[in-house]
């Protein structure tokens, strides 16, 4: 037998271990390219969220008249507060503590919110009166438009301390 008819079988199978090998090589570079763009797309933000417009984050959370003076009124879809100062002004506040994220309680006897977590409480304007928290509640802007009242969701304000002008009152 000539060595060289030996060998000469065995080139096709080479030749194809070959190619299969730089195949799968070619596809796992596409399919780890493909992952790289897909985790990019995840981490790089919306751009729908800097198109959002105050009227398509308005929500109407009740009547004027639904608020009596000197009351506090938990909305737990929307995940905020209406206080309704005696005067006739209305806040809105963020139910969510500042410190980790619980749900803040509205205590009538103490006239405070409290966190169940970490016992952090906040007078009526979202103002700390007891750490851990480390700032006020977080102010949503109230706008009255014919005896409702709406909250701009789309807008929450991270506050170092109350203002008057977060206060509004009905016309």
């Amino acid at each position: 037998m000539n060595p060289e008819r030996k060998n000469h079988p065995e080139e096709p199978a080479e030749g194809r271990r070959t190619f299969m090998r730089r195949l799968w090589m070619i596809l796992g570079i596409v399919a780890l390219a493909e992952l790289l763009w897909f985790i990019l797309s995840l981490l790089k933000p919306s751009r729908e969220t800097h198109k959002s417009r105050p009227a398509d984050t308005l929500r109407v959370i009740g009547s004027v008249e639904e608020f009596p003076a000197g009351s506090v009124t938990p909305d737990r879809v929307n995940r905020l507060y209406i206080v309704r100062e005696q005067d006739g002004g209305f806040l809105a506040l963020s139910l969510t503590c500042p410190h980790l994220g619980c749900s803040v309680l509205w205590n009538e006897e103490s006239r405070q919110f409290d966190c169940p977590c970490h016992s952090s409480a906040f007078d009526r304007r979202g103002m700390v009166l007891s750490s851990p928290a480390p700032r006020p509640l977080d102010y949503l802007p109230v706008i009255i438009q014919e005896g409702k009242v709406k909250v701009d969701m789309g807008s929450i304000t991270k506050r170092k301390r109350f203002e008057p002008n977060q206060i509004t009152y009905a016309l």
